[in-house]
């Protein structure tokens, strides 16, 4: 069982570390906005993770097998959504460009729990948590593997994730990071707009 349980935090943590949406959205956000904003983007991306770590112990990769239909569906729409978040960013570095130069672009706060709800958003859109909880995931976790086995693989998985993004957002929030984000605001969101609508339109097109 210890063999099992380091086998997968090893490969969570390997999924974790490649950059991805999840990686963008909270770097972006804490040097942009705030630490605060970045942790609740955090908590929104760890409960994204409850529900595909929960899908993929209760079978997801059956599912996805069964119902090809299904999973078009989740590649479509998370291609779109990430196409929308990669438009707001590509407008917002256009706005910044647009901003006199001895202007600081001002920054608009979300309101209340939407960036929680842009973090567990961008997480279910995530075409590395699609193939990676349908598949990978899915390996380690057969018949053999007991109750009280799949629980414990699904607090590390969460645990593990909120501990990783956690860090990211501490490191980028730092004041060194925030002020090279204000020197470079407008090349920043133009990249990460560009990355995110990137990911949407490979989700779209591999589906």
């Amino acid at each position: 069982m210890l063999i099992l349980f380091l086998t997968v935090a090893l490969v969570h943590l390997v999924a974790l570390i490649s950059p991805g949406p999840d990686f963008f959205f909270v770097s972006q956000t804490a040097v942009s906005r705030s630490r605060r904003e970045a942790m609740m983007g955090v908590i929104g991306i760890s409960l994204g993770i409850v529900v595909w770590a929960g899908v993929a112990l209760m079978g997801l990769h059956l599912l996805l097998e069964k119902m090809a239909w299904l999973h078009q569906v989740i590649m479509v729409g998370g291609g779109l959504y990430l196409l929308w978040m990669g438009w707001q960013l590509l407008r917002s570095a256009r706005a910044k460009q647009a901003a006199p130069t001895d202007e600081a672009p001002k920054v608009e706060l979300p309101a209340r729990g939407r960036t929680f709800m842009r973090g567990f958003l961008t997480n279910l859109s995530n075409p590395k948590a699609v193939i990676y909880f349908g598949s990978v995931f899915s390996l380690f976790v057969g018949d053999d593997v007991g109750s009280a086995e799949r629980w414990g693989l699904f607090v590390l998985i969460v645990t593990e994730t909120f501990a990783w993004f956690s860090i990211v957002a501490m490191v980028f929030a730092l004041p060194v990071m925030r002020r090279g984000y204000q020197r470079l605001a407008k090349w920043i969101d133009g990249v990460a707009g560009v990355l995110f609508a990137g990911f949407g339109i490979h989700l779209i097109i591999s589906r």
